[in-house]
């Protein structure tokens, strides 16, 4: 068995069971790609057993710190095993589930995603990649399923030195050609109490956010309850909000006066969310798509004199690393500026941030600088997160990539 010897103190975050050890930490010892090797610390003490990736910043990702563990095919049987059996334990109202989130299910780079009868799985690290077809059968095996869609093509994949792979891994086309068409890559799914649907092979992450779930059932009952007319879903994407707006108009029986305000960049998305209003049976005309950039429509909404009861903030991930936070800082903040001078007295924000190097702490700042800029000051009436099959460990807070903020506007 190969071993990795850490510099002399750097085994203190081993020591509180993070799963990470940096390529700056490490004095000496390697092995090959997603290879599982011994990490020490610089006396020699055992620490963890970990992937071995020799091309990223992240030169090691743990699997266990037991000892006496082995790494082999029953440890990723049974790790995939507590993961999906956490879920049932879970509050998830959909049939499309997070079953693996990563570093929180002790699977580094690893992330599957059930829709329906089908899993779409993401490898993105070295050792996931080393393990796959013992974790894909294992993952078929516990769920009992028998398709499996891989989408590893996430930028990240690069970091490992692993060329990007995506196709059906179990399930697939038969013959030895691959031939046939294949299940469906359209899926439909059911969130809630309305539908959505995603193509697995194209839609982003695995096909679809369902980290925002909860937080899209939050914002219908905001809109039953507060009786809002005026919405604005800004980066809409598949138009997952923008339904939940409806639905919530609908309980309310305001729909017939509601209207949705959709805004973004890729034309296919808003298709998919033009399709998503017909499908859970509302009026088209309640729903207005623009095919436009987030910034600029915001500045003509305020040239224009316009104003919402509630406005959506969630935008893509403007820093990837905490080394472009500052930059990101100042995106953020210029977006959630215009839109508390957009939202009416009494209005609320619904706004996101889903960087990883942007913390909790530093995205509120962010929003109340917005607010001392807009002249506007609001009442924080929630803090939001990803849903639960999206989960943050005590030992991994890292996990903690989504944030959001409730902010109603003060009268």
């Amino acid at each position: 068995m190969k071993t990795l010897r850490l510099r002399a103190g750097k085994e203190r975050s081993l020591l509180r069971r993070h799963p990470w050890i940096f390529e700056s930490a490490i004095a000496k010892g390697g092995g090959d790609s997603g290879e599982t090797v011994r990490v020490e610390s610089h006396e020699g003490q055992f620490l963890a057993w970990a992937a071995y990736s020799p091309s990223s910043r992240i030169r090691a990702r743990v699997w266990s710190f037991d000892e006496a563990q082995r790494i082999d095919a029953p440890f990723f049987i049974a790790a995939c095993a507590r993961s999906i059996i956490a879920r049932a334990r879970f509050d998830v109202q959909s049939d499309g589930v997070r079953l693996v989130h990563g570093e929180s299910d002790g699977l580094p780079g690893l992330i599957v995603d059930r829709y329906g009868d089908t899993l779409v799985a993401q490898f993105t690290s070295a050792g996931t990649e080393r393990w796959k077809g013992v974790i894909a059968d294992a993952l078929l095996r516990e769920t009992g399923l028998t398709k499996l869609y891989e989408r590893s093509d996430a930028s990240v994949r690069s970091l490992e030195g692993l060329e990007p792979a995506t196709g059906w891994l179990r399930g697939g086309p038969t013959g030895a050609a691959g031939d046939g068409e294949g299940p469906p890559l359209e899926l439909t799914i059911r969130e809630h109490q309305w539908r959505l649907t995603l193509n697995i092979a194209e839609g982003h992450k695995t096909g679809f956010y369902l980290d925002q779930r909860d937080s899209r059932q939050r914002f219908a009952d905001y809109t039953q309850r507060l009786g809002f007319k005026h919405v604005l879903n800004c980066f809409c994407y598949t138009g997952g909000f923008s339904v939940a707006a409806l639905a919530g108009m609908r309980a309310a029986g305001t729909v017939a006066d509601g209207h949705v305000t959709s805004i973004d960049s890729s034309g296919p998305a808003l298709e998919r969310a033009r399709a998503h209003v017909a499908l859970n049976g509302f009026d088209p005309n309640r729903a207005t798509f623009l095919d436009a950039d987030v910034n600029a429509s915001l500045r003509q909404f305020l040239k224009e004199g316009q104003r919402f009861d509630a406005i959506i903030l969630d935008p893509p991930k403007f820093a990837p690393t905490a080394a472009h936070a500052e930059r990101a800082a100042r995106a953020y903040k210029d977006i959630n500026r215009l839109a508390l001078q957009l939202l009416s007295p009494g209005g609320v924000l619904f706004t996101f941030s889903c960087s990883g190097g942007i913390s909790a702490d530093l995205f509120h700042k962010i929003v109340a600088s917005a607010g001392a800029d807009a002249g506007v000051d609001g009442y924080i009436l929630e803090r939001l997160g990803g849903a639960p099959d999206h989960p943050m460990t005590l030992e991994f807070p890292e996990g903690e990539y989504l944030k959001g903020l409730v902010v109603m506007r003060k009268s």
